[in-house]
Protein backbone atom coordinates (compact mmCIF):
# COMPACT_ATOMS: atom_id res chain seq x y z
CA UNK A 1 0.00 0.00 0.00
CA UNK A 2 1.14 3.57 -1.21
CA UNK A 3 2.44 5.39 1.92
CA UNK A 4 -0.17 8.15 1.27
CA UNK A 5 -2.83 5.67 0.90
CA UNK A 6 -2.09 4.17 4.62
CA UNK A 7 -1.80 7.84 5.87
CA UNK A 8 -5.83 8.21 4.92
CA UNK A 9 -6.91 4.92 4.97
CA UNK A 10 -5.49 4.06 9.07
CA UNK A 11 -7.47 6.35 11.04
CA UNK A 12 -10.53 4.12 9.45
CA UNK A 13 -8.74 1.11 10.99
CA UNK A 14 -8.19 -0.54 7.43
CA UNK A 15 -5.74 -2.77 6.54
CA UNK A 16 -4.93 -5.80 3.62
CA UNK A 17 -7.15 -8.28 5.63
CA UNK A 18 -11.22 -8.07 4.10
CA UNK A 19 -13.02 -9.98 5.87
CA UNK A 20 -16.18 -8.25 4.72
CA UNK A 21 -15.18 -10.11 1.21
CA UNK A 22 -14.73 -13.11 2.18
CA UNK A 23 -17.41 -13.70 4.62
CA UNK A 24 -20.11 -11.77 1.90
CA UNK A 25 -22.66 -14.53 0.82
CA UNK A 26 -22.55 -12.83 -2.94
CA UNK A 27 -19.68 -10.69 -4.60
CA UNK A 28 -20.00 -8.74 -7.71
CA UNK A 29 -17.38 -7.56 -9.74
CA UNK A 30 -18.19 -4.83 -12.19
CA UNK A 31 -16.31 -5.05 -15.88
CA UNK A 32 -16.14 -2.31 -18.30
CA UNK A 33 -15.88 -3.37 -21.74
CA UNK A 34 -12.87 -1.30 -23.28
CA UNK A 35 -13.86 -2.05 -26.60
CA UNK A 36 -17.11 -3.25 -28.54
CA UNK A 37 -17.70 -5.66 -31.35
CA UNK A 38 -19.07 -3.38 -34.21
CA UNK A 39 -22.39 -5.03 -36.86
CA UNK A 40 -19.56 -5.23 -39.34
CA UNK A 41 -17.62 -7.89 -37.00
CA UNK A 42 -14.74 -5.32 -36.30
CA UNK A 43 -13.71 -3.72 -32.88
CA UNK A 44 -15.00 -0.02 -32.19
CA UNK A 45 -13.69 2.03 -29.26
CA UNK A 46 -16.97 2.41 -26.36
CA UNK A 47 -17.64 5.66 -25.46
CA UNK A 48 -18.04 6.95 -21.72
CA UNK A 49 -17.56 3.42 -20.43
CA UNK A 50 -15.73 4.44 -17.32
CA UNK A 51 -18.73 7.10 -16.64
CA UNK A 52 -21.71 4.63 -17.47
CA UNK A 53 -20.12 2.00 -15.41
CA UNK A 54 -19.78 4.52 -12.08
CA UNK A 55 -23.23 5.29 -12.95
CA UNK A 56 -24.71 1.78 -12.74
CA UNK A 57 -22.80 0.93 -9.99
CA UNK A 58 -24.53 4.14 -7.73
CA UNK A 59 -27.90 2.63 -8.87
CA UNK A 60 -26.86 -0.84 -7.90
CA UNK A 61 -25.20 -0.33 -4.26
CA UNK A 62 -28.74 2.24 -3.94
CA UNK A 63 -31.01 -0.76 -4.88
CA UNK A 64 -29.09 -3.13 -2.83
CA UNK A 65 -29.63 -0.74 0.51
CA UNK A 66 -33.29 -0.40 -0.45
CA UNK A 67 -33.46 -4.29 -0.15
CA UNK A 68 -32.38 -4.21 3.16
CA UNK A 69 -28.59 -5.76 2.00
CA UNK A 70 -25.29 -3.97 2.74
CA UNK A 71 -22.44 -3.47 0.42
CA UNK A 72 -19.19 -1.83 0.29
CA UNK A 73 -17.19 -0.61 -2.86
CA UNK A 74 -13.61 -2.31 -3.19
CA UNK A 75 -10.93 -1.63 -5.75
CA UNK A 76 -7.73 -4.53 -5.14
CA UNK A 77 -4.95 -2.83 -6.77
CA UNK A 78 -3.86 -4.64 -8.99
CA UNK A 79 -7.16 -6.19 -10.22
CA UNK A 80 -6.32 -7.59 -13.29
CA UNK A 81 -6.39 -11.58 -11.43
CA UNK A 82 -10.34 -11.01 -11.32
CA UNK A 83 -10.26 -11.08 -14.97
CA UNK A 84 -8.01 -14.20 -15.09
CA UNK A 85 -10.14 -16.02 -12.38
CA UNK A 86 -13.55 -15.32 -13.64
CA UNK A 87 -12.42 -15.99 -17.37
CA UNK A 88 -13.06 -13.03 -18.66
CA UNK A 89 -12.82 -11.56 -22.26
CA UNK A 90 -9.79 -9.44 -22.96
CA UNK A 91 -11.98 -6.74 -23.67
CA UNK A 92 -13.40 -6.45 -20.02
CA UNK A 93 -11.16 -4.94 -17.45
CA UNK A 94 -12.98 -5.15 -13.48
CA UNK A 95 -13.83 -1.67 -12.50
CA UNK A 96 -15.22 -2.60 -9.04
CA UNK A 97 -15.70 -5.17 -6.93
CA UNK A 98 -18.48 -5.45 -4.50
CA UNK A 99 -19.31 -7.82 -1.44
CA UNK A 100 -23.31 -8.08 -0.79
CA UNK A 101 -24.41 -9.36 2.29
CA UNK A 102 -26.63 -8.54 5.72
CA UNK A 103 -24.48 -6.32 7.64
CA UNK A 104 -23.10 -8.19 11.00
CA UNK A 105 -24.32 -7.20 14.12
CA UNK A 106 -21.11 -5.80 14.93
CA UNK A 107 -20.70 -3.79 12.07
CA UNK A 108 -19.64 -0.32 12.42
CA UNK A 109 -19.79 3.09 10.17
CA UNK A 110 -16.68 4.92 10.90
CA UNK A 111 -17.52 8.41 12.34
CA UNK A 112 -16.37 10.71 9.16
CA UNK A 113 -16.85 14.18 9.74
CA UNK A 114 -18.17 15.95 6.38
CA UNK A 115 -17.30 19.10 5.78
CA UNK A 116 -19.94 22.31 6.41
CA UNK A 117 -22.09 23.03 3.20
CA UNK A 118 -20.24 26.35 3.32
CA UNK A 119 -16.99 25.03 2.38
CA UNK A 120 -18.01 22.44 -0.91
CA UNK A 121 -21.05 24.87 -1.97
CA UNK A 122 -20.00 28.37 -4.13
CA UNK A 123 -23.42 30.05 -5.42
CA UNK A 124 -22.62 32.30 -8.38
CA UNK A 125 -24.82 35.46 -9.70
Amino acid sequence: MPAAWEEVLTPLGTDYVKEHITDAPWVVVLFRHSKRLRSNGEWGPTYYSQESCGISAGLFIAAVHDMGLVTLTHTPSPMKFLSEVLDRPEHETAMLLMPVGYPADDAMVPDIQRKALEDILVFKD
